[in-house]
């Protein structure tokens, strides 16, 4: 499929979505002064397009018990192991995020754990992957900006 051109009726749809993705497609319709219908197909489109990929969820970590936040970084024996390395981290549910790096590191993770003593366990079961022959963790402190939002409105005001 060729590139797909936003015009502005899409820009306030996405717009609206980026903010409430659980927003119904009759508010959205009043808003636009269109009809739900033609929200519904433009939705559509941007779902086909690849634009709309899902919905998300946000939870607050902090309340299900989940409040200490760890950076983890990977070092393999051997970059050749990436790929068997990231499979055996996507089974560990803590660790939230992976990123193969250039750098220092081969691989770096965000933990979510209860405490530093679940960190401590889950640092192990890291530790414990074949190919994996060191990390390096680094504590947040606090998790001062987490808003994709923000990235997702400029661009589209780019666009």
């Amino acid at each position: 499929m060729g590139k797909f051109k936003l015009d502005e009726i899409d820009h306030q749809i996405l717009d609206m979505l980026i903010d409430n993705t659980r927003i119904p497609f009759t508010d959205i319709a009043k808003k636009l002064v269109i009809s739900a219908g033609t929200v519904h197909v433009r939705v559509k489109k941007m779902e086909e397009a690849g634009i709309i990929q899902g919905s998300s969820l946000t939870l607050d970590y902090k309340k299900l018990g989940y409040s200490f936040i760890a950076y983890v970084g990977v070092f393999l024996n051997n970059t050749s192991q990436t790929k068997f390395v990231l499979e055996r981290i996507s089974e560990i549910p803590f660790v939230t995020v992976a990123h193969i790096t250039t750098g220092k590191f081969n691989i770096f993770c965000k933990v979510r754990a209860k405490n530093t003593s679940h960190a401590k366990d889950i640092i192990f079961m890291l530790d414990d992957i074949e190919g994996i022959y060191r990390t390096e963790t680094m504590i947040s402190l606090e998790e001062s900006i987490n808003d994709k939002k923000r990235l997702m409105h400029s661009i589209f005001n780019e666009l």
